[in-house]
């Protein structure tokens, strides 16, 4: 008798067992248990991601200058070798070889948690970019391509992703002045390299906090500021507390003008277009648009300006503001009655989260129980391999791969074509590291002729997750998850790509040739791989296939989901209208000079594109570090989403695992990175050429139609 209920336990134990550990995939179970420490004391040290040289920080030196013998041999490859795809195959590798050294560089000078990496790492990137910087005003190696592309019968011959290839590094010289006299050359040369410098000041000084005594702030909020002595620091503008003094305070300091950086970013922006008018351009944005799908400023700001009025027409510019706290007024009454006759800059992320927490009640810990991050991982792995037969396995790396013992590697791996490259997944918050969601580019993809084979792509995901504790995995908001599917949308741009050149790969990296800062391919379509996935991220259909919960397995609910995803269109206008005020000022700041500051130009574009009124003495410019990898591009947020707004909703809405629609993906918008046209990818895609219009239309109709003024009408 009393076996009974014993027996009835087991199988209650064995069944709870077999949920939470048998049913995940070999890839979430890894990501889902806690890392072990390599113990093998006797295992050869691989090197950083496996190169040799980078047993230690000296082997930067090593690695260095191995590429630079080699550049130094190609360079006179490239000046001498027959007119043809020789010499554009000549100056791939010699792209390819400086990158593979930069690129890897670029990410460790941030990453690696070992001080003498990270200053090894800078020094090989001033190095190698000091190079690259003689070699875009080098007249004999441009005058080899220049004597390909003047020769019909040679470019005839020309494949057409060779000869797309030869005329971006062309562009590349032009842009950097090479076409000019000696003098005039040689001032370009001055204007690059002061740009760098002015670049990375106001990088390390954007993310700079303020400080402020802490006399001048009430004594109550001091536990909300980090402790400087007699002083305290304001480093970010809290905008999610629902204290109001607080929000006040940390925006009116925090966004407080430095006048050192102020100078930086004006003498900046001054480099910029002197720059672009010496090598032939109206102005930096117009040089800096080239071969992107706006390809001019004029035809950004029609897309800025005709989005703006679309949301006038439909809102009010400033109904989707007033909409926002008359709504927060009417649900919850929780503004002092000084705060509530006017919305301010500081209000708006925070009501916007908590209407949508309060309307849809989608508080992140009734979500994070369901979306541990094997799950996740879990539910990457089955989309790819549905759409693209593609499946991602868990790789022990060797001993000195990875600059952290929490790093993981994973192989990307096809049914058919084998392995298609490696993403190393530094996901877990630690000291120095980073605060954000990105992506690098450490090896890209291309045909090596040397091997005969295809050099396989290598990538870093960089997020800042929680570590897994003692009893539970680590456990993502639903922001977290979309942030993970949307970084790993770069990661497989590179790794389903297949491009025959290096310096025109899929995916973004830091360094390329000749230019030193951008993407392989155009900016605007740079991230529509990234945003699509978005898209799947809050479809039920794919969620409903990983998202359970870490101890019972019980599946996340439908109707959670719903909440969700309707809460994403809470406030939908007014963050749209937002950026577009963000993208108006990039493209003033990168216009024709205004000879007024860069806050009095900040408080025009503010009342014209934003709605909200500026705060005296406030200087939010300082804060927009995307001046600097963004210039000009910062619209490209906007446009990529209308594309891929417009590439679900045509192809995915109906069926989000298709797999011939993944296929027609691939082969339309993934392999070809920047060796195609990015508007001819879309057309590819769509079937059909988007205008403006269309791209408009596809940002409005994301928005919810009722819900801006729904508050304002019940009031009336």
């Amino acid at each position: 008798y009393p076996l009974i209920p014993l027996l009835s336990l087991l199988r209650n134990l064995w069944a709870h067992f077999r949920r939470n550990v048998t049913t995940w995939s070999p890839v979430g179970a890894a990501f889902n248990a806690k890392p072990h420490r390599r113990l093998d004391l006797f295992e050869k040290n691989v090197g950083l991601f496996g190169v040799p040289e980078l047993t230690c920080p000296a082997g930067f030196q090593v690695a260095s200058k191995t590429a630079l013998k080699n550049t130094e041999l190609l360079l006179g490859r490239a000046c001498s070798s027959s007119q043809g795809v020789e010499t554009v195959e000549c100056f791939d590798q010699l792209s390819d070889g400086l990158c593979k050294v930069a690129d890897l560089a670029d990410f460790i000078k941030v990453a690696h948690p070992d001080p003498a990496y990270r200053e090894a790492a800078e020094k090989t990137c001033i190095e190698i970019g000091t190079v690259v910087e003689n070699l875009n005003t080098d007249i004999e190696l441009c005058k080899s391509l220049k004597n390909l592309l003047d020769d019909p019968k040679a470019v005839a011959q020309l494949d057409s992703d060779t000869r797309r290839v030869a005329e971006l590094f062309m562009f590349d010289f032009e842009i950097s002045g090479i076409h000019l006299d000696d003098k005039l050359r040689k001032e370009a040369v001055s204007l690059h390299v002061k740009l760098l410098d002015l670049n990375n000041e106001f990088l390390v000084g954007s993310h700079m906090p303020n400080r402020i005594a802490k006399s001048a702030i009430p004594d109550h909020l001091h536990v909300h500021f980090a402790n400087e002595g007699s002083f305290i620091q304001i480093g970010g503008l809290h905008a999610d507390s629902p204290d109001d003094l607080l929000r006040e305070i940390a925006y009116r300091i925090y966004l407080y003008p430095n006048s050192d950086l102020m100078e930086c970013l004006e003498e900046l922006l001054k480099c910029r277009y002197k720059l672009a008018k010496l090598v032939g351009y109206e102005t930096y944005g117009h040089r800096a648009l080239k071969g992107t799908m706006a390809k001019t400023p004029e035809t950004v700001m029609s897309f800025l300006q005709l989005l703006t009025d679309k949301l006038s027409d439909r809102y009010g510019l400033l109904c989707v503001f007033k909409g926002t706290l008359r709504s927060f007024e009417f649900l919850c009454s929780r503004l002092p009655p000084q705060a509530k006759s006017e919305l301010m800059p500081w209000d708006h992320p925070f009501l916007s989260g908590v209407l949508r927490a309060e309307r849809y009640n989608i508080e992140p810990s009734l979500y994070s129980p369901y979306l541990s991050l094997g799950a996740c991982m879990d539910g990457l792995n089955n989309l790819f391999s549905q759409l693209y037969g593609v499946s991602l396995m868990s790789e022990p790396p060797g001993a000195g791969e990875v600059w952290s013992d929490d790093v993981r590697k994973l192989a990307v791996v096809h049914e058919t074509e084998g392995l298609l490259g490696y993403i190393y997944c530094d996901f877990f918050h630690r000291r120095d590291k980073p605060n954000q969601d990105c992506h690098f580019t450490i090896r890209g993809g291309r045909w090596s002729q040397e091997t005969g084979q295809y050099q396989l792509p290598v990538v870093v995901l960089m997020l800042s997750l929680p570590h897994p504790t003692k009893s539970a995995p680590t456990l993502l908001t639903p922001g977290m998850m979309e942030n993970l599917f949307h970084e790993m949308g770069h990661a497989m741009h590179s790794m389903l790509g297949r491009t025959r050149y290096q310096h025109v790969t899929a995916g973004l990296a830091v360094f390329v040739l000749w230019a030193l800062s951008g993407t392989r391919c155009a900016t605007d379509f740079a991230e529509v791989p990234s945003i699509l996935m978005e898209y799947f991220a809050t479809d039920y259909r794919v969620i409903s296939q990983f998202a359970r919960h870490y101890e019972t397995g019980q599946p996340l609910p439908q109707s959670m989901v719903a909440r969700l995803c309707e809460s994403k269109k809470v406030c939908g206008a007014a963050d749209t209208q937002l950026q577009i005020f963000y993208a108006a000022l990039d493209q003033i700041y990168h216009g024709k000079p205004q000879n007024r500051s860069t806050t009095d130009i900040l408080k025009e574009m503010q009342e014209k594109f934003y709605g909200l009124p500026y705060t005296p003495n406030t200087a939010w410019q300082l804060r927009f570090s995307h001046l600097i990898g963004y210039g000009a591009k910062y619209y490209s947020y906007l446009m990529s989403r209308a594309v891929a707004s417009m590439v679900w909703k045509q192809c995915f809405v109906q069926d989000p695992l298709n797999r011939d629609m993944g296929e027609r993906y691939r082969r339309e918008m993934l392999a070809h990175g920047g060796a195609k046209e990015p508007m001819l990818m879309v057309e590819g895609m769509l079937q059909r050429r988007p205008t403006i219009e269309d791209f408009v239309d596809a940002l409005v109709s994301e928005l919810n139609p009722n819900f801006e003024t729904f508050f304002l009408d019940s009031e009336s």
